[in-house]
């Protein structure tokens, strides 16, 4: 049996689901998920420490016995409405590709979304809300200097 094969099996049948209600149970989140494939596993995770320590953080990972029930899952719930919030379903490895490729890249050009474990899940990176900022800025700077040139045109005419 060839080790990396199975990493990659196993890991291609584990989904992230992120931006949990705290409301939402272990329970709840297992019947939400059973539906699409037998569940194999259920890692629920909690603070440890801290003020929160005790309480849900937010997210947790479902891992199925393959990896057409994780798609089949991930197609059907990112984005469906939980307690009022959009679920972020992803495979745990995109998690991390999608993470890696941001880190790797310097230049902010327009918002990105983040997901790191200790974040909320769908939130603007801190660079990324300041370069969304700054677009903002530039382009209202932009159509206020072209609405004052053409209203100065008007003048003229």
């Amino acid at each position: 049996m060839d080790l990396n094969r199975f990493i990659d099996e196993k890991s291609e049948s584990r989904l992230y689901i992120g931006n949990l209600d705290l409301r939402i149970t272990e329970a709840a989140l297992i019947k939400m998920f059973s539906p699409f494939g037998k569940v194999v596993s259920e890692d629920f995770l909690w603070h440890t420490r801290g003020p929160k320590r005790g309480e849900p953080r937010g997210f947790a990972f479902i891992q199925y016995s393959t990896k057409e029930e994780a798609r089949l899952a991930k197609e059907k719930m990112h984005g469906r409405l939980a307690c009022g919030r959009p679920l972020v379903v992803r495979l745990a490895s995109e998690k991390y590709m999608v993470e890696s490729a941001e880190h790797s890249s310097k230049g902010v050009s327009e918002p990105t979304k983040v997901s790191t474990a200790g974040s909320n899940s769908g939130q603007l990176s801190r660079s990324a809300k300041i370069a969304a900022i700054k677009n903002k800025l530039k382009t209202l700077e932009e159509e206020g200097s072209s609405a004052k040139k053409q209203k100065h045109e008007d003048s003229i005419s």
